[in-house]
């Protein structure tokens, strides 16, 4: 039985200890892409009432090493979604004006409106990752020397603590996905976008040299996830060795997580409600 509380960190992330292959625990891929078809159209029909109630907003954020499947879930679990409700941003390399911004200015302007799902490929969780790898916090981010101590990196993730209790405060409920690939299995995809004539655009040689911080990259999401993991901004470890069962994951938690936020249709008055007889009445006589 799918049990979305499989995929919680528990109370100590240790990656190590956790499974990049769920897969033979489920029936088949069949039958997991037969599910996550109506994942979606789950998604789809509260989708719909989030956006007619617009109290509450969705955001979705999704962390992985290289090639492990973030564009692929976007481009799958999200295809049911009206576009029009429906916003995703791909954070790259900062442009100096972000970097003339606090870390967060840049992530915080991409917040989806009341009424939105938004999507994150990759987020703010980079400025304690991607950057702490590589010392960029003292290299390009412009911030007083006084300001870099050691405890900086646990000062930023309180500070991104904070961040999701202030949305959660705000109706915007927060899920966060890891897809936990395998070294070996990252090997392959890479290797597939070398031999693999129409996978060549995607093969980037910064993400060989990526794979050298493996074991670093590894560590510090461990401290981030374990830091920043709570009931208003859950944290989902996702085996994604098997993109079916990835996908048929993350589009069951999205799911239930729509449902149970009890979403509902605007309701008239009774006033409104005696208007509506009045526009039928003039739509008939025209």
């Amino acid at each position: 039985m799918f049990d979305n509380d499989n995929f919680r960190p528990g109370n100590k992330l240790n990656l190590k200890e956790k499974s990049t292959d769920y897969s033979a625990g489920y029936a088949s891929k069949e039958a997991a892409q037969e599910r996550t078809e109506k994942n979606i159209d789950r998604m789809a029909r509260m989708q719909d009432i989030l956006y007619a109630q617009d109290k509450y907003a969705l955001l979705i954020i999704i962390q992985a090493m290289d090639a492990a499947g973030k564009d692929g879930v976007i481009k799958h679990v999200m295809s049911g979604l009206n576009p029009q409700g429906t916003m995703v941003h791909s954070f790259k390399r900062p442009s100096a004006e972000e970097l003339d911004h606090d870390y967060l200015w840049r992530y915080t302007k991409a917040l989806p409106e009341r009424g939105r799902i938004g999507i994150f490929n990759r987020s703010y969780y980079e400025d304690v990752l991607v950057v702490r790898v590589h010392n960029l916090i003292e290299t390009q981010q412009h911030l007083p020397p006084a300001l870099i101590t050691k405890n900086v990196w646990k000062e930023r993730l309180e500070d991104i603590g904070h961040l999701e209790k202030y949305l959660y405060r705000n109706g915007i409920a927060v899920l966060k996905f890891y897809l936990h690939v395998s070294r070996q299995e990252q090997k392959e995809r890479l290797l597939a976008r070398l031999d693999e004539p129409d996978k060549n655009w995607k093969f980037n040689a910064g993400d060989l040299e990526e794979r050298k911080h493996w074991d670093t990259y590894r560590k510090y999401a461990e401290e981030a996830i374990n830091a920043t993991d709570t009931d208003y901004a859950p944290w989902y470890i996702i085996p994604a060795d098997k993109k079916w069962f990835a996908r048929m994951a993350i589009s069951e938690i999205i799911a239930d997580t729509l449902e149970a936020m009890k979403l509902e249709y605007p309701r008239l008055n009774d006033d409104q409600k005696k208007m509506l007889a009045v526009y039928r009445a003039q739509l008939l006589e025209d």
